[in-house]
């Protein structure tokens, strides 16, 4: 007998918000589209795609940050919450995008990020001006120690000390990331109501959610900065008062308000017992959230020790996730995003079957339940780039690492260059491919960051065009979830969770049963299906198909049984 992982829910479903049906599409909007020819994409580019995005299908569009920054972290850096930056438009530009979107059934979320702001903001401005200025906590100031060295040992997520030292006061702040990236004090009330006045501004403006960028890091454990235990390890994951904040900003953002808003919150080392207390409908926090364990695991000892996947892991992390959400709160469903390498070239083979495996990828996690994110690209099946130096990267956190590593601690620049290869953020980040013209067809300039070369063969005009579409793979899976209540709400039952190459589950909502049967490798599968498909209808397959023969390299399928 097969062994099975299961997941049990109620099947009444009338009751759920509209996102649980939704697909969100992320974009990256200085690398989608570029209207005016600076290089960098805007908000009117995105305009322009909209019938495009339309025509895929998706319900959501979650933009990055379009905030004015100095752009240390592409907008990660945020100096006013309160209009869009020049160079990706302006606030009537945000409201026609608005608008525009929603003539075609599209919402709009925003990139909410108030873990730090940029150093340039005024709060900080004030803040650091002295000791004693009103705004001094609102953010993280601390005296050297004892040793006239930094409070504690932290270190940032883009290397180097979380601390640094401001000669202006003679005292160190505090900044989990980028040192131009300092860290609001959400102790401080006043900076926790200043967030959701802003917040509640942007729902005015007809925005329908936040995807919050990692929110858990608000809430420090206070006791390992300033306590006996200061600098101990896992200080800034996540302090106990995070659930009051998330709590409080659902009252005093969304309580009341008519309509029904998404909120993910980006959760670092969040486990399934959080999660399941973050998504509780009950208590009103958020509505799922991004967890990164399924995509670290192919990494080693950090991000840029890349190692071979485990698929085994990969199945058995995913379906521990269905099972630990099923009866309260909701998956969020990804395997690309801006921070991520390239799904194709990652998990799948983006040479010989690149076709072949992005859509196998695309079937396994749209089947899942929760809701899916797509990210730029992806429904083309772009791919990872490799470029010959560091010089055309752009990424704070590649350019951070590699300088460390050579530097510091005198590794091999090619060896560094090629982990950059399979992990840098910016295999993410170039732009969108939308036809084989110069450039791309992302802008009549010079981009910001360099088109990947095999833009000349991989494109949305090319792959459109062509009797195997990734793009139209991605509708037909988006219309299913739309309409089909066992591909939204069914149950989770994982097969053959210790075979090597065979993704297999099914979804179930009596009286339906869906089967997966997915084979992630180059070799033919050499065992039979985990489930007798004689008599079952083939629903999609990025193969032909002939009876239940054994599946093809990179072969996925989904029968109704």
């Amino acid at each position: 007998m097969t062994d099975i992982v299961t997941t049990r829910i109620d099947p009444d479903h009338r009751t759920e918000p509209w996102w649980t049906r939704a697909v969100v599409y992320q974009i990256y909007p200085r690398s989608f589209a570029d209207s005016d020819g600076n290089g960098i994409g805007d908000l009117n580019g995105i305009r322009s795609k909209l019938d495009y995005l339309a025509e895929l299908g998706v319900d959501v569009l979650w933009l990055s940050p379009v905030y004015p920054s100095p752009q240390h972290d592409n907008g990660y850096d945020i100096r006013d919450y309160e209009d869009i930056d020049p160079v990706f438009g302006s606030l009537r530009d945000f409201d026609e995008l608005v608008t525009e979107a929603r003539d075609r059934g599209i919402r709009i979320v925003m990139d909410l990020v108030v873990n730090h702001t940029s150093d340039e903001h005024e709060w900080f401005r004030e803040s650091r001006s002295s000791i004693d200025n009103p705004k001094r906590d609102w953010y993280w100031w601390r005296p050297p120690n004892e040793d006239g060295g930094a409070p504690n040992g932290w270190t940032s997520a883009f290397s180097g000390p979380a601390w640094t030292l401001d000669e202006a006061t003679g005292e160190y702040y505090l900044h989990l990331f980028a040192t131009q990236q300092p860290d609001l004090n959400w102790e401080n009330p006043d900076v926790r109501h200043a967030v959701y006045a802003m917040m509640r501004r942007w729902l005015d403006r007809g925005v329908a959610g936040f995807r919050m960028d990692v929110i858990n890091l608000i809430a420090k454990r206070v006791e390992l900065i300033d306590g006996p235990e200061r600098g101990s390890g896992g200080g800034f994951v996540m302090g106990p008062q995070i659930h009051d904040y998330l709590k409080e900003m659902h009252r005093e953002v969304f309580e009341g308000r008519e309509g029904t808003y998404l909120t993910v919150g980006e959760m670092p080392g969040v486990s399934i017992d959080d999660a399941a207390l973050f998504t509780d409908p009950t208590q009103g926090e958020v509505d799922m959230v991004f967890q990164f364990e399924h995509v670290s695991l192919d990494q080693g000892a950090h991000k840029f020790e890349p190692i071979p996947l485990d698929l085994v892991a990969l199945k058995t992390n995913l379906a521990r996730w269905q099972v630990g959400l099923a009866e309260t709160g909701w998956n969020s469903l990804y395997l690309n995003n801006h921070d991520q390498p390239r799904l194709v070239s990652r998990f799948g083979n983006d040479r010989e079957y690149r076709y072949e495996s992005a859509t196998l990828w695309a079937l396994v996690l749209h089947l899942h339940r929760g809701t899916p994110y797509i990210y730029q690209g992806e429904e083309i099946g772009m791919t990872n780039v490799r470029f010959e130096s560091i010089e055309h990267y752009r990424d704070i956190e590649s350019l951070n690492h590699y300088r460390e590593a050579v530097e510091e601690f005198d590794q091999a620049p090619s060896s560094v260059l090629s982990a950059v290869h399979a992990m840098g953020r910016d295999n993410a980040r170039t732009p969108m491919q939308w036809n084989a013209d110069e450039q791309a067809g992302f802008t009549t300039g010079t981009p910001w960051i360099a088109v990947n070369p095999n833009a000349v063969e991989i494109n949305v005009e090319a792959d459109r065009a062509s009797g195997r579409s990734v793009f139209g793979f991605y509708q037909r899976l988006i219309e299913l979830r739309h309409s089909n209540d066992t591909v939204a709400f069914g149950n989770f039952e994982l097969l053959e969770p210790s075979h090597p190459t065979l993704y297999a589950f099914t979804r179930t909502s009596e009286p339906e049963r869906l089967l997966v049967v997915a084979n992630a490798s180059d070799e033919p599968l050499s065992t039979e299906l985990p489930m007798d498909v004689g008599s079952a209808e083939l629903l999609l397959s990025n193969y032909p198909v002939n009876g239940d023969a054994p599946l093809h390299p990179w072969e996925a399928r989904l029968y109704r049984l």
